[in-house]
């Protein structure tokens, strides 16, 4: 299993690159899992569903199944926010895992930049990105792809996850 980011300021399209990029890494016969950061609480089920009221009356874990899918909810309660190593050790094993958010986590990640979004380059803050793909022109000592390009930004996914043991060791 390894393990890549995908970071940029909001708007910069992290997740319309992901929409693009999952299909085309599945056609290449990986498995790819994804893991989103959310800054603020969030719900996964709606008020007045049973789930709803099971976690509303104070189950840790919800458990929902179907025959198409199924999903854990579990409420932290006041305990600390858990961090990258200890989300990923609950996922299930696949051959890629593209995180969006946990910025500020020491493992590798391509920058997604956009001029028109007027906020500075982040891999000057960070030496955890690895390349960056851009739909402009940008002057760095980084390997730089077209963001248009899936086929080249799943290249560089691909070329520059690290294994997940070793993501969080991937310090500067």
């Amino acid at each position: 299993m390894r393990i890549i980011g995908l970071a940029g300021w909001s708007g910069s399209g992290k997740t319309t690159l992901i929409t693009k990029v999952l299909p085309r890494l599945i056609a290449r016969g990986h498995n790819v899992s994804t893991l989103k950061h959310a800054h603020h609480g969030f719900d996964l089920d709606k008020p007045g569903k049973d789930s709803f009221m099971h976690r509303a009356s104070g189950a840790t874990e919800v458990i929902i199944s179907s025959e198409r899918r199924w999903a854990v909810l579990h409420e932290l309660r006041g305990e600390a926010e858990w961090d990258l190593p200890a989300l990923l050790s609950k996922a299930s094993p696949v051959d890629l895992v593209l995180v969006e958010g946990f910025k500020r986590d020491p493992f590798p990640k391509l920058e997604i930049y956009r001029a028109e979004n007027g906020k500075p380059l982040l891999h000057n803050e960070d030496p955890h990105i690895v390349a960056v793909a851009t739909d402009s022109t940008i002057e760095t000592k980084l390997p730089v792809v077209d963001l248009n390009d899936i086929e080249a930004v799943a290249d560089v996914l691909l070329k520059y996850a690290v294994p997940l043991s070793n993501a969080m060791k991937h310090k500067s």
